[in-house]
């Protein structure tokens, strides 16, 4: 079964072309409007969130804790946010809550110091110190004489 054509000249191609232009526009338009609602639909709960965050004191501080700072990486934040919280479960399990507090301060400045530049130098600095002592060692050398060039096994 073949379907017969509906272009017969060059008449009909231009306007077969024309509509299929506007056809795809239509269609990209009601896309790209559907997405925009979608889009809206989705952040919808974030605003809330927000909104209500606005409202909670101290909001300011934990949001402040996740927010990306300057010159700050992936080990900048994990060390901003778990440092304090292993110095408060390990180490100062009995200590009050002003201890904890400025503890926690404290911590989350010496984490920002830290990135994952310096660390890496301190590492390399460390395998620098602990690579001479294996360049010391003399290795046995074996020296392979082979077939001498003239030797007479052909």
């Amino acid at each position: 079964m073949r379907k017969e054509s509906k272009i017969k000249n060059l008449g009909d191609l231009r306007l077969e072309i024309a509509r299929l232009n506007t056809l795809a526009k239509e269609q990209e338009s009601y896309l790209s409007d559907q997405y925009r609602l979608l889009s809206e639909k989705v952040a919808a709960p974030v605003r809330f969130v927000k909104s209500l965050a606005t409202w909670v004191p101290g909001a300011g501080i934990a949001k402040g804790l996740f927010e990306k700072h300057k010159d700050e990486d992936w080990l900048s934040r994990g060390l901003r946010i778990g440092l304090p919280v292993v110095l408060n479960r390990f180490f100062l399990r009995k200590a009050g809550f002003l201890k904890r507090a400025l503890v926690t301060l404290l911590s989350q400045q010496a984490a920002g110091a830290l990135n994952k530049d310096t660390v890496a130098g301190v590492i390399s600095k460390v395998a620098d110190f602990i690579r001479p002592a294996a360049k010391r060692r003399k290795r046995p050398r074996h020296n392979d004489y082979g077939i001498p060039p003239d030797s007479e096994t052909y």
